[in-house]
């Protein structure tokens, strides 16, 4: 909790408000810019005294309740309500997903990505789309029944796309999904549709449920990794992942580290298109 900055921030919000503003009345004698404390505590529901003191930096650290009962008051957008949670130490309310709506601009992106394999997921896994390259390096995902389009489920249930990586790195990649897995579902708060993914998993994989009952959590960000083409051989490639706002999707693309045979690879990848690698994972 940042005391002094959270004092300021409200001490501002209130004093931008314009009591008309809130269904006030301005009244002919206003001293000061903006609301009366006595007016934001009315409005929040709770004491002006504490209101007091949380705009002199010497309250204890207020509510998540309270935060929002502040948030309406003051009328802020819901940017500025996320920096109050912040100030106060709390992390933000979850905002509006997305889901599986892909914003045309991201498609366009892939599609630009001409010589880079670069896949769009949701925050829980779910392959949302990939251009042709991804197509090509990994299978087309539009072969696969629309629930199982998830690269945590695939990982556990299908064979095939385990073996599309090295034997002795399918631990880690394990390790990996699970705990990545396990931070977004925390990030949404166990909503049902993170909540009935991991218990689908839990029943299908007891490899899953044992790396699950470990509760390791660690956000996919970048890493480097290695693929096993079925008609080029190992490719090796680093992977960035770019977040959306409410991070409730990624942005995966697959680059070459510098001075790798992948550079060649890629070039025949592209030649080679995406009918192998659909036929070998399916």
């Amino acid at each position: 909790m940042n005391r002094e900055e959270l004092a300021d921030f409200l001490r501002r919000s209130r004093e931008r408000l314009l009591p008309g503003e809130v269904g006030l009345p301005s009244g002919p004698r206003r001293r000061t810019p903006g609301l009366r404390r006595e007016e934001v505590a009315l409005l929040a529901g709770m004491s002006a005294d504490y209101l007091m003191r949380l705009e002199q930096a010497r309250s204890p650290q207020p509510s998540t309740q309270l935060l929002g009962a502040l948030a309406r008051a003051l009328r802020l957008t819901r940017d500025e309500r996320d920096h109050l949670h912040l100030l106060a130490g709390h992390r933000p309310p979850a905002g509006p997903r997305a889901g599986e709506h892909v914003k045309p601009g991201l498609l366009y992106l892939l599609d630009r990505l001409e010589g880079t394999p670069a896949q769009l997921l949701s925050d829980l896994g779910d392959v949302l789309a990939q251009n042709a390259m991804a197509e090509a390096l990994f299978g087309c995902h539009c072969t696969v029944e629309e629930p199982d389009r998830n690269i945590v489920w695939r990982w556990f249930t299908d064979p095939f796309r385990r073996a599309a990586y090295p034997e002795e790195e399918h631990a880690e990649h394990a390790r990996v999904h699970v705990a990545d897995l396990r931070a977004a579902v925390a990030r949404r708060g166990d909503d049902e549709p993170a909540r009935a993914l991991v218990e689908r998993l839990r029943r299908a994989s007891p490899g899953f449920a044992a790396l699950w009952e470990r509760h390791e959590v660690a956000v996919r960000r970048s890493s480097r990794m290695r693929v096993l083409h079925p008609a080029i051989g190992a490719m090796e490639f680093d992977y960035e992942v770019l977040l959306a706002p409410a991070e409730d999707q990624r942005l995966l693309i697959f680059t070459p580290p510098p001075g790798s045979k992948t550079f060649e690879a890629l070039e025949l990848l592209r030649v080679v298109g995406p009918e192998t690698a659909h036929r070998s994972h399916r």
